[in-house]
């Protein structure tokens, strides 16, 4: 569950954590960056006849009323259902017991607390400063302070006590993975048929008139909004299921007024204060510039944050597809605001931290993103108000920007060569080790270069500023293209060319961007061919492998260390986001609409597996392709709605 601020809840249907990233409160204190651990978790059990308590474990049964999972226990002839959700705009979880059926029983729940970073495991033991409250506790440790309240109300018993956990999943990565959680007490209230107890965990104290009933009706109409934003006409429940993922991913960014250059078109809401909680009551910063309230698109959960490319990838499907063009309008306003030497950033961070501009392709990916809402939407005008700033980006790839990133005045395509570093989506690196670095011409490069130039020649040429230059230089790029990107001997594309160890023929799904992008760059037979051979090596069930297993470098499993998973993670493994250029190079070459039904079956099962109701960022490469990576990720269910939206299915009838 998330808050659109970048907080979420996860954890298991078992109960139990398994890594570090689990949490019922993981609240986003700078949304949507620096997300912390605060109310890891909530014990659980029934009290019997003889006294003793007996824990809620494993549920007899789960599903997810739209966003909002759905617990239940059977014990003893009851029946006892626990349903957790975020509000939206607030670092705030709700989890309600209620009973369904059965004679009244007593709940007793013991809460532990983390308060640390998310990706950081508690070193050491602090000390906790705790506040008894009427219905539970404030509890301060490590800087950090959080609420926890039952609501109608619940007897309190002070109980402080520090338990020590694992989480195997840690272990499995060769990482840290035990720690002490902290819990002040315990909380018992006696439940009964009719009503729901609620345990509401927060950064601030709740309002005096806050209601539970209230809370999950509003939680609700989020949802029918989600839904209602599809448009009219029936909607099958793959699609109505990706919409609900998509609107986890949208969020609000706050960043500070000084770190932004001038944006092109606006970058944002002035709001002078620091939202407490995204959207609700604000409260001083001890004054200096003031805080720009944005629209960002998280990258995925549990660890990612806001990044360039992800972003401008997931855009369409994400916000476009899922009905939500204003909030399309406001992220390209965020990240246009961000352009730095023609550059847009490839992730921010925390405060304190640079902000990195570490990508050949995020930028280039921004002309696919402003194209397809200008098709969504006929805004020109919005795009008109970009144009000195897209002209800007153009200028700075020609003549030369980080990295060494340029335009090769020979042949008219983008290389870059930086040692060190993977400026491309294939960017897995440990430490000084770069797993793909792909110096030179990336295929996919040339194709979003190519459609970058001449998108701007249409739009100059509809602003009634023709600039000829951009249709010259784009013909240009796509002769060169032609010509020297075909790879006959594999009846493919080169991955890469002019390298540091000349062309480059590995069989990847890059070359897919070159197939199926708004204006293709490689058409006829060579684009039949070469889409034949990805779609005979590279497609699985849950996406395309990101290196032909013929190739003696293939890797199809994802475990270990950090290392070992870094080096497969581009050498192999699966990744759904791929099926949405592959999706656009089939539908264009072929015409069939009807593969999209074919490619989205597989994912009606995944969506009750791994990340409940999400997409994973990435799948192992062979049976039974084992979900891996970030449970949530904003390509993968982005590229699978676009698409969705497009698909010939038969409608079905609202449930």
């Amino acid at each position: 569950m998330t808050n659109g601020l970048g907080g979420y809840a996860s954890g298991t249907v078992a109960g139990p954590n398994t890594r570090r990233y689990h949490g019922l409160l993981v609240a986003a204190l700078r949304p949507p960056v620096q997300r912390v651990v605060l109310l890891a978790e909530l014990h659980a059990s029934v009290i019997g006849l003889d006294g003793e308590p007996e824990w809620l474990g494993n549920p007899s049964e789960m599903e997810l009323d739209g966003t909002v999972p759905a617990f239940r226990w059977q014990l003893a002839g009851r029946v006892i259902e626990r349903r957790i959700w975020m509000e939206q705009g607030h670092n705030r979880t709700v989890i309600s017991y209620q009973l369904l059926s059965g004679a009244p029983v007593t709940l007793r729940l013991e809460p532990f607390f983390a308060h640390r970073p998310a990706d950081l495991h508690r070193s050491q033991r602090g000390a906790a400063v705790v506040r008894r409250m009427a219905d539970g506790w404030e509890l301060s440790l490590d800087g950090m302070t959080t609420y926890l309240e039952a609501r109608p109300g619940a007897s309190v018993s002070d109980a402080p006590v520090w338990l020590a956990v694992e989480h195997p999943a840690e272990r499995e990565r060769a990482l840290d993975h035990e720690e002490d959680l902290f819990s002040p007490g315990m909380l018992e209230h006696v439940i009964q048929t009719g009503s729901a107890l609620a345990i509401v965990a927060g950064i601030n104290p709740l309002p005096v008139a806050w209601s539970g009933t209230d809370s999950l009706a509003a939680a609700r109409r989020f949802q029918r909004e989600t839904l209602d934003a599809l448009g009219g006409g029936h909607h099958d429940a793959m699609t109505r299921r990706l919409a609900f993922a998509a609107s986890q991913f949208r969020v609000i960014r706050v960043s500070r007024a000084p770190t932004l250059p001038s944006p092109a078109g606006g970058g944002g809401k002035e709001i002078g204060l620091l939202p407490r909680e995204g959207g609700g009551e604000r409260v001083p910063k001890g004054g200096g510039a003031p805080n720009i309230e944005q629209r960002s698109i998280i990258a995925g959960y549990p660890w990612f944050a806001d990044w360039g490319r992800d972003t401008m990838i997931a855009l369409r499907g994400v916000t476009l597809a899922a009905g939500y063009p204003d909030q399309a309008r406001e992220i390209l306003k965020t990240f246009i605001g961000f352009l730095d030497q023609g550059m847009l950033p490839n992730a921010f961070h925390d405060p304190g931290e640079a902000t990195e501009f570490n990508t050949i392709d995020a930028t280039l990916w921004l002309f696919q993103a402003l194209h397809h809402y200008l098709e969504a939407t006929g805004d020109w005008a919005f795009i008109n108000a970009q144009l000195p700033a897209l002209e800007e980006v153009i200028r700075w790839h020609v003549n030369g920007t980080r990295f060494g990133i340029h335009m090769d005045p020979a042949d008219g395509l983008i290389t870059a060569t930086a040692p060190g570093y993977g400026l491309t989506w294939m960017d897995a690196r440990d430490e000084d080790w770069v797993v793909t670095p792909r110096h030179g011409k990336p295929v996919e490069i040339a194709a979003l270069w190519y459609n970058a130039l001449r998108l701007m020649s249409d739009w100059t040429s509809r602003a009634d500023t023709p600039v000829a230059r951009f249709a010259m230089m784009a013909e240009r790029a796509r002769r060169s293209a032609q010509t020297r990107y075909w790879y006959e001997a594999g009846g493919y594309l080169y991955d890469v060319i002019d390298g540091p160890d000349g062309d480059d023929s590995s069989l990847r799904p890059n070359q897919l961007m070159a197939l199926g992008l708004a204006y293709p760059l490689i058409d006829g037979e060579p684009a039949r061919r070469s889409l034949g051979r990805v779609t005979e090596r590279l497609v699985t069930p849950f996406g395309l492998r990101t290196l032909s297993p013929d190739d003696p470098r293939y890797l199809h499993r994802f475990g270990g260390n950090h290392r070992s998973r870094d080096a497969a993670y581009q050498m192999g493994i699966v990744w759904p986001w791929l099926l949405g250029p592959y999706l656009d190079a089939h539908l264009r070459i072929h015409g069939d609409p009807t593969v999209v039904a074919r490619v989205l079956a597989p994912f009606e099962a995944h969506l009750r597996d791994a990340g409940i109701g999400s997409i994973s960022e990435i799948f192992e490469a062979e049976p039974p392709y084992r979900p891996a990576g970030a449970i949530a990720q904003a390509w993968s269910v982005g590229e699978l709605l676009w698409h969705a939206r497009r698909a010939v299915r038969q409608p079905v009838e609202s449930t």
